[in-house]
């Protein structure tokens, strides 16, 4: 973990490029790091998505053109309260900069959570921890 999933209403298909936006949030959750210089997220873990809703409505459903973005990080539990605020403020300042010309053209309600888990209850299959370890030595 962290995986983020995006989800975004369809009109805003043609008009965004998602797999930019993707590599950029990854990017950013493999730079955050804690108070003394460590990676906060395990590379190996880290998962960005983003998934179009063809079926949705914003507010009373008459406004065509609007349009939202909703971005779900889960992570692990256990990371202070400090870095979950550099990691959100820092995703989060990504999506307004990626969507400030939609915010300018039309309505547009961008959002972000953060869920932290438990490790009871997950299970896991995943070689890529190891895969990214042996490219840093």
């Amino acid at each position: 973990m962290p995986h983020l999933t995006l989800e975004y209403s369809s009109n805003l298909r043609d008009t965004q490029r998602f797999d930019v936006l993707c590599r950029q949030l990854a990017h950013v959750l493999g730079a955050q790091r804690n108070d003394a210089g460590q990676a906060v997220y395990p590379i190996g873990g880290i998962r960005v998505r983003a998934l179009a809703c063809d079926a949705y409505c914003i507010a009373d459903g008459q406004d065509a053109e609007a349009a939202f973005v909703h971005a779900s990080l889960k992570i692990g539990a256990g990371r202070s309260a400090t870095v979950l605020q550099a990691t959100g403020d820092a995703l989060f300042a990504i999506l307004k900069t990626y969507f400030e010309a939609d915010y300018s053209a039309r309505g547009l309600a961008l959002s972000l959570d953060i869920g932290e888990f438990s490790e009871a209850g997950t299970w896991k299959h995943n070689n890529l921890h190891a895969k990214f370890r042996s490219k840093a030595a």
